[in-house]
């Protein structure tokens, strides 16, 4: 509100009490009411009032409020922190219930609810408020009825946080034992991994084994086959020698004996048809000529022979 509004409403005080009755407010100024601490009365009657904000529950030196004959239909929930209130008139209003916090209200000494549609049992509480004696009595058993009401409230407060932490601890339990699950499972799948690895790795190694065995017997082969080869061979070689030197041996017997049978034909020709063979190394050979010459006429291939000879010799 303008500073000539605050004016206005300074002429509204007067002492402690501020009157704004029959103004025609729909909405409290509380801004402007909290400049003036010490107006503890505050008769707001006969307006258009359907609500009250918040920050009217701010105004906490007030010890006595009048809303009669208006509108309103709820009071703030934090209407409990006027602490100080002693005197509140209610009186034709559109309420049904009051806030769990009006308990708080300890210091409430006087209460008029009449002519509000209260719910049955709020109403029955209250009672009715025909003179100071029963005004009394119904802020009396208003506050026991809403101190009831908010340990009710409390302990519904108590059970729904209770129910709330034991949701809460099992979902951390559920989400402990979903971290357990997803551990052991990555666990296993690193344990399935590292066996599969295991397994790829003897795998390898055996196949490793087995071409080192592959080629070790190869080897072994190939070198059994190349000792082989070389025994065949140096078999060979000394076969081959042993055939050479036989040859030789007996190519050189052969010429040996064709040169003796050779020396002998010629000595043997030599004393039978030269001259010579009257002189006395020839008359031996050639008995002994005459004398296998007569043994080998037995033999038809050694007759033609001496035919051939005689032939010659004539």
């Amino acid at each position: 509100m303008s500073k000539g509004k605050v004016e206005n409403l300074k002429d509204n005080i007067d002492g402690n009490e501020a009157d704004l009755s029959l103004s025609n407010l729909t909405e409290v100024p509380v801004r402007e009411l909290a400049a003036f601490p010490k107006a503890t009365k505050l008769d707001l009657s006969c307006n258009n009032l359907t609500t009250l904000t918040v920050e009217f529950c701010s105004l906490t030196h007030l010890i006595k409020i009048d809303l009669s004959k208006n509108q309103l239909v709820c009071l703030p929930e934090e209407f409990g922190q006027l602490s100080n209130l002693q005197h509140l008139d209610l009186y034709n209003n559109k309420l049904k219930m009051l806030p769990v916090s009006f308990s708080q209200l300890r210091s409430l000494k006087w209460l008029d609810l009449k002519d509000n549609p209260l719910e049955p049992t709020l109403a029955k509480t209250a009672g009715d408020c025909l003179d100071e004696k029963q005004c009394k009595q119904c802020a009396s058993r208003v506050l026991q009825h809403m101190k009831v009401l908010q340990e009710e409230a409390d302990r519904e407060r108590e059970r729904r946080l209770l129910k709330e932490r034991e949701l809460e601890k099992k979902k951390e339990a559920k989400q402990r034992e979903r971290e357990a699950r997803e551990r052991e499972a990555q666990k296993k799948k690193k344990a399935e991994e590292k066996e599969k690895k295991r397994l790829e790795y003897q795998a390898q190694m055996a196949a490793l084994a087995a071409q080192e065995q592959q080629k070790k017997k190869r080897e072994e082969k190939k070198k059994k086959a190349a000792q082989n080869q070389g025994k065949k061979t140096k078999s060979e070689s000394v076969a081959k020698g042993k055939r050479s030197i036989c040859s030789l041996f007996f190519s050189f017997l052969l010429k040996l004996l064709l040169l003796l049978i050779v020396g002998v034909s010629s000595v043997l020709a030599v004393c039978q048809f030269t001259e010579l063979r009257k002189e006395a190394y020839c008359v031996p050979l050639n008995l002994h000529f005459e004398e296998t010459v007569r043994w080998a006429q037995g033999l038809d291939i050694v007759q033609q022979v001496i035919q051939k000879l005689s032939d010659l010799r004539a």
